[in-house]
């Protein structure tokens, strides 16, 4: 059985409703994405980040796994597959993925400021004074840009055991996830799907790419059905 790891970015989840800062100047609902999405900023403004995540979270529980979302859990029909998304919301899971690595954390799941191991569900608001099982203040379990990216090296070697890669909705210019592409096997056949594709270097070494300028939603059926036909 081929292996595929399919890797999503914020245009993935955008079809769903979901917003994403990548086209707006930084900008994310109106906020400098430093100011929200760094660990500077929730040192600098707890409030106004946990305020932020819990809108983040009230909005993802309103929306649907999309037509990209369910035709990627078709692979697994055929493929051994893992799902390696910078996305922080649960569409994939929902839409039947069940090897799902979140590079960049998880909306749905809180931890403490002081141990990110200790780690809970969360579908709720987090406020200050909310404390864990360690009596901590609790956070977002998400990765922040200053922070290290644990699952980094998990996902690098899923990618170095691809035989087939889809690269869906990412601008691929965020590192590190824009990097784990050089992991791939010379021989893997990569497909890069984004209405707005941008080949970084990683990408343009590799001889077996296909670039195709469409939404996931509009692309993926069609694909996968043409991969699982093959398989």
């Amino acid at each position: 059985m081929k292996n595929i790891v399919v890797m999503t970015g914020a245009g993935m989840s955008a079809e769903s409703g979901l917003k994403t800062f990548r086209d707006d100047n930084g900008l994310w609902e109106g906020h400098d994405v430093m100011a929200v999405a760094s660990i500077e900023g929730w040192y600098k403004d707890p409030e106004l980040v946990l305020a932020f995540y819990n809108q983040r979270r009230a909005q993802l529980l309103t929306v649907e796994p999309n037509a990209g979302h369910k035709a990627v859990a078709q692979l697994e029909k055929a493929f051994e597959v893992k799902v390696i998304t910078q996305n922080v919301d649960d569409l994939h899971e929902r839409a039947g993925s069940t090897q799902v690595i979140h590079l960049h954390g998880e909306l749905l799941k809180a931890c403490s400021v002081v141990q990110k191991a200790h780690v809970h569900e969360c579908r709720t608001s987090i406020n200050l004074g909310d404390t864990g099982v360690d009596g901590e203040q609790i956070r977002p379990f998400i990765v922040w840009f200053g922070e290290d990216v644990p699952l980094l090296p998990e996902a690098a070697f899923e990618v170095s055991q691809a035989d087939i890669i889809l690269i869906i909705g990412t601008s691929m210019q965020v590192y590190p996830a824009a990097s784990l592409v050089e992991y791939a096997k010379s021989d893997c056949q990569i497909y890069y799907i984004d209405p707005n594709p941008q080949i970084n270097y990683a990408l343009a070494q590799s001889n077996q790419l296909k670039v195709i300028d469409k939404s996931a939603g509009e692309a993926l059926p069609a694909l996968i059905e043409a991969l699982l036909t093959q398989a």
